[in-house]
């Protein structure tokens, strides 16, 4: 029978027993089965995010037809990104992210990636913070921040509650891998339900309001227009294909969910994430998105994650999107915890994880972070993906053409300059391309000076992180065969390098 916990002594010894192979391989006895996954996918993609990008797919004016035919596109392609690159690779690795990078980077590059990861996870996170809130600071009459109308910072209240919501997030999130898991299989279906209900009973009352119109009419004029709100942009087919498919670059094509993959059986597993994009990034994305319409066709404005899903379903609205909020940001602060223990290594994994809910609080309260959440996403693909390239490259192909896997690590290495160049590289040339046309200072600059085939290449960022992770994985395999190549392996041998 287990004894209560009497000390601080006790609680400090069991925080400090919880372990999640950090630096090692998976064992067998602790592998899952497709239901883990299922519900794991179900609960962080069926989330609060979905009522932040749903809406804002209305707001950039989105055409019916666009909408579905690019949520369609995008969430096949980011399945079988999953299933064909990420979980084959975990399943045969059975490492983090972190310490697969070391072996295939060095620890300096593994450092830095550590380091800037762990800061976009904790953004990502504190957003999931702040849309479990605007839905809890309702009843108690607490105003949420309006960043539209220039606010900055919310109410002493409302950063209280975010502090609340932040301390259970970080608490779950030390318990690590399996209570994450357990806790999204009791979550996802409710949420599920309540998603598609809200969406079905809002689209029900706007025909009912006009019932000389047909459902597909509806979508059409009333909610998916093609009219962009306000100042924003206008998005099309390419946006919605490119977003749906690339907003989770950083997870699959660069290979941090080898971190949460790792923990399957079957590589097949990686099919599971099937179940995360057309539950959440089809269905979630068009229920939220017809919440966001009619709530704004009954004038009001500021349509928080919080406010539209009381509008379409009331108090089990509300309560699903706090919920949603905390399935999307217990395994991202799992992850960010795990990031930082790289830079931290004396440290143990759920102290960095509750130093990390620290900086996810902070970020919560921060309106900005929310309202340019597409931009976050786009920026954290960017960056992130080509190292995804150099892992898969080291597993599947360097083998198969005569170079060595894992040279920095096998060679003794502490920097491998083949990976800063085709990291950087390519990211530096992407920010380029898109910041000629969207940063002031670099318009400026290069106004009238550049060639024209080079000027008239105008792509957002988001259509940017295919072709940069395509130019990086060509990169790294010219350079690493330069590296390789001035060196014999049996000098590296004699030196008691490879093995």
């Amino acid at each position: 029978m287990n004894q209560p916990v009497t000390s601080k002594e006790s609680v400090i010894d069991r925080l400090d027993a919880l372990y999640e192979y950090d630096r090692e391989p998976v064992d067998k006895k602790k592998l899952h089965g497709w239901k883990t996954f299922i519900a794991m996918f179900a609960g962080e993609h069926v989330a609060g995010t979905e009522f932040v990008l749903g809406p804002l797919m209305v707001m950039h004016g989105v055409s019916a037809k666009d909408f579905l035919w690019g949520l369609l596109v995008g969430n096949i392609l980011a399945v079988l990104s999953w299933a064909l690159l990420t979980s084959p690779v975990a399943v045969k690795t059975r490492l983090t992210i972190y310490w697969q990078l070391k072996k295939v980077i060095g620890p300096y590059l593994t450092i830095a990636y550590s380091v800037f990861y762990a800061l976009i996870l904790c953004l990502l996170a504190g957003s999931m913070v702040n849309v479990a809130v605007t839905s809890i600071s309702m009843p108690f009459g607490i105003p949420n921040p309006d960043y539209i109308a220039g606010d900055i910072f919310p109410s002493f209240q409302w950063m209280l509650i975010a502090l609340i919501v932040g301390i259970v997030i970080s608490a779950l999130a030390v318990l690590g891998f399996e209570k994450i898991a357990h806790f999204s299989k009791i979550c996802a279906p409710w949420m599920v339900l309540v998603f598609f209900a809200s969406g079905i009973a809002i689209l029900a009352k706007l025909k009912a309001a006009t019932p000389n119109e047909g459902f597909w009419e509806i979508l059409s004029t009333q909610i998916f227009t093609g009219v962009p709100i306000g100042a924003n942009t206008k998005y099309t087919f390419w946006h919605v294909a490119g977003f749906a498919w690339l907003c989770n670059a950083h997870q699959h094509l660069g290979m941090s969910d080898v971190t949460i993959f790792r923990y399957a059986k079957k590589w097949t597993q990686g099919f599971a994430s099937a179940f995360g994009m057309f539950i959440g990034h089809f269905g979630a994305w068009i229920a939220s998105g017809i919440l966001c319409a009619a709530y704004l066709s009954e004038g009001f404005t500021n349509p928080q994650p919080g406010t539209i899903a009381l509008y379409g379903a009331g108090f089990a609205g509300a309560i699903a999107v706090v919920i949603a909020g905390w399935t999307t940001a217990n395994p991202t602060l799992y992850r960010a915890g795990l990031a930082i223990q790289v830079v931290t290594p004396n440290w143990k994994r759920w102290k960095v994880t509750f130093a990390a809910g620290i900086f996810m609080i902070i970020t919560a309260c921060i309106p900005a972070v929310n309202a340019n959440l597409d931009r976050v996403v786009a920026y954290n693909g960017l960056f992130f993906s080509p190292l995804g390239a150099f892992i898969i490259l080291d597993v599947w192909l360097f083998p198969k053409i005569g170079l060595i896997s894992y040279f920095t690590e096998k060679s003794r290495k502490t920097f491998s300059w083949p990976s800063a160049l085709a990291w950087f590289g390519p990211f530096l040339l992407s920010m380029f391309i898109y910041g000629k046309d969207n940063f002031a200072f670099l318009q400026k600059m290069t106004e009238g000076k550049l060639p024209g085939w080079i000027a008239g290449i105008k792509m957002d960022i988001t259509f940017l992180v295919g072709p940069e992770w395509l130019i990086a994985a060509l990169l790294y395999v010219l350079f690493s065969y330069i590296q390789q190549k001035t060196k014999t392996n049996s000098q590296l041998i004699a030196e008691g390098g490879l093995s």
